[in-house]
């Protein structure tokens, strides 16, 4: 899910300031960590040997070729790494975020007429292609044979967009996952905080169902809402991808349902494990690790929760959007090496 635009469900209501110049890092024990003790390490350690063979730095390196052979997957963590707790002056966010399931077909008929288009090699090149409404209401990208099937809901696949991956379930029992290929350069513009600004909903109102069920009873002013966002993304097939697992995250592996997490790798390296203190409704104290990204995913604090697959992950994840904290578990050297000299 490299999509930079799919970043949290709440559709762009999360805003974030730029980066703070000032980085704090704090070392913590294991004992500082709430819950620690009662999480599923094993669980949380398979996930980490999806993409640690992928990094690239020594110590980490090095530390994946021990997570194969390990008898206690809490000692692994216990022993090969410190927790730190990173901080730029800006609240801890978490959101969710999913992989839509869409039904659709491979041609297109009075249901399924909304095509998924795969990139055009033009639209690759240029910096700022045709905007939503140009490509949607023109005739720039048809009878080309770049789509990739063709859907029945507009808002639907709006949302598959914004979430920048997903799978299409089609007539015949088969079904296509289709990921990230590109984008038409246009900055993405949030609908949400739109529907606020002419006053339809108060902030915390709005989420993707909400804004589902609006375009469907307006279908001329949901239209002319969709194309506030000039923002376009293309699609490729991911066969390569088995259905049974979860779509591919910023580090092109897998991504894991409840643990795997989005963030923001100026602060918190991909791969890397990443406890979360989740408060709010339902409070969540779990061992993830981080292994995709977004747009809207900006600071030490801010991380968006893979859940899962289709509506009613969908549904979990649109109503997300609390505080906590969240403490990246570093090489010991590694966590040590980031403290101001004397606290070292």
């Amino acid at each position: 899910m490299r999509a930079a635009l799919r970043a949290a469900i709440l559709a762009g209501l999360v805003m974030t300031a730029p980066a703070s110049a000032e980085t704090t890092y704090k070392v913590l024990d294991f004992s500082d960590l709430g819950g620690w003790e009662q999480d599923d390490h094993a669980a949380a350690l398979s996930v980490f040997r999806k993409t640690c063979i992928d990094m690239q730095a020594p110590d980490w390196q090095s530390l994946c070729a021990v997570a194969e052979n390990i008898e206690s997957p809490r000692a692994f963590f216990e022993l090969f790494f410190r927790p730190v707790l990173i901080e730029d002056g800006e609240q801890a966010l978490f959101t969710g975020y999913f992989e839509p399931e869409l039904d659709g077909k491979l041609r297109p008929d009075g249901r399924f007429r909304y095509p998924v288009y795969s990139m055009p090699p033009e639209a690759r090149r240029a910096a700022r292609w045709h905007s939503r409404r140009e490509i949607e209401e023109g005739p720039v990208l048809q009878g080309r044979g770049l789509e990739i099937a063709w859907v029945d809901d507009p808002v639907e696949l709006f949302f598959l967009q914004v979430q920048g991956s997903g799978r299409i379930r089609l007539q015949n029992g088969r079904t296509i996952r289709v990921g990230y290929a590109g984008s038409n350069g246009h900055d993405y513009r949030s609908i949400g905080v739109e529907l606020v600004r002419r006053g339809v909903y108060k902030p915390h109102q709005v989420s993707a169902q909400v804004i589902k069920n609006w375009v469907n009873r307006n279908p001329l002013e949901g239209q002319e809402l969709l194309w506030h966002n000039p923002s376009y993304v293309f699609f490729r097939e991911v066969s390569e991808v088995p259905a049974e697992l979860g779509p591919l995250g910023a580090m092109n592996r897998s991504i894991t349902t409840m643990r795997s997490i989005a963030v923001d790798p100026r602060y918190v390296p991909l791969g890397a494990p990443v406890w979360i203190e989740k408060e709010g409704q339902n409070p969540l104290r779990r061992l993830m690790v981080a292994q995709d990204t977004g747009s809207a995913i900006k600071g030490a604090q801010r991380a968006d929760i893979f859940f899962g697959t289709g509506d009613q992950a969908g549904r979990a994840a649109g109503r997300l959007r609390d505080p906590g904290r969240m403490m990246v578990l570093l090489p010991i050297q590694r966590a040590y090496a980031l403290l101001p000299e004397g606290e070292q």
